[in-house]
């Protein structure tokens, strides 16, 4: 039995060591900064992209073997989904493969929801892609989750070899990581767009509440969200509150500032 361990620890290593060959299966903006991060790794070889929709896969280097055919998907160590969220279930079953590593990239679902044909995993980078706004991934969380303890390792070799920040994370934790996510950027940044459109109706640039932004978001690098919380809900100033609503008496943005308010001030001022 110790011999039987040692030879599967054995081989387990040396599998870990070779390079690994990758399957891209989506090609929008994930698979596109993941294809760039992956490039210059020395254990991982991205081998194709498979995407429906063949004009979208020009984006990918004319050196990748590139396909529209679920007929021609290749021979791979790890396969990644990167289709949206609400199709990722469907295609891991329409995939003609059996056994291998399948893994997607989305904080919202759960692994468990993905074909029982295949090997299960999580490769869930935690930022927001565009396609034309470069990244560095050595600074991306990454959390990965996996079936079993061997194909965790592989997807912990991977994350590690684009993010110095990679971590087992179960689907229950990265659904609630996920929607906090949303909360700091999606919720964030239509904040900002209703300012942007408050200082529009004044004829006012946003780019005057830049600076602002830019010092209330590098006060979380040291700083806890309670403690670089100010503003007149947090100091329960009640003349300014009343003030400012009634500056958006015929706003459609009245309700979005009385619930942010109101949330604020029962959170700091009701103990």
């Amino acid at each position: 039995m110790f011999h039987l361990f040692s030879k599967l620890l054995t081989f387990k290593n040396y599998y870990l060591r070779t390079m690994k060959s990758i399957v891209l299966l989506g090609a929008g903006n994930v698979a596109t900064h993941l294809c760039k991060a992956i490039h210059n790794s020395s254990d991982f070889k991205i081998i194709q992209v498979y995407n429906r929709n063949e004009k979208s896969l020009i984006f990918f280097p004319s050196t990748l073997h590139k396909t529209s055919l679920l007929t021609e998907i290749k021979e791979a160590d790890i396969y990644i989904i990167t289709v949206p969220d609400d199709a990722i279930v469907t295609f891991s079953e329409r995939l003609l493969f059996k056994g291998k590593l399948v893994v997607h990239t989305s904080g919202s679902v759960a692994m468990k929801t993905l074909s029982n044909k295949n090997r299960k995993g999580v490769f869930y980078p935690l930022q927001s892609f565009s396609k034309n706004s470069e990244v560095d991934f050595s600074v991306i969380p990454i959390c990965i989750e996996a079936d079993n303890d061997f194909d965790l390792d592989l997807l912990k070799q991977l994350g590690d070899s684009i993010s110095k920040n990679v971590l087992a994370v179960s689907s229950e934790k990265r659904e609630k990581i996920h929607l906090s996510a949303v909360i700091v950027n999606n919720f964030v940044n239509y904040l900002y767009q209703v300012a942007n459109d408050l200082m529009q109706e004044q004829s006012l640039s946003f780019d005057l509440l830049k600076p602002l932004i830019m010092e209330t978001a590098n006060k979380i690098k040291h700083l806890s969200p309670a403690k670089a919380q100010t503003g007149p809900a947090k100091r329960n100033d009640k003349k300014t509150i009343e003030k400012q609503l009634n500056l958006l008496k015929e706003s459609p943005y009245k309700d979005i500032y009385q619930d942010l308010t109101n949330s604020i001030l029962n959170k700091y001022n009701n103990h």
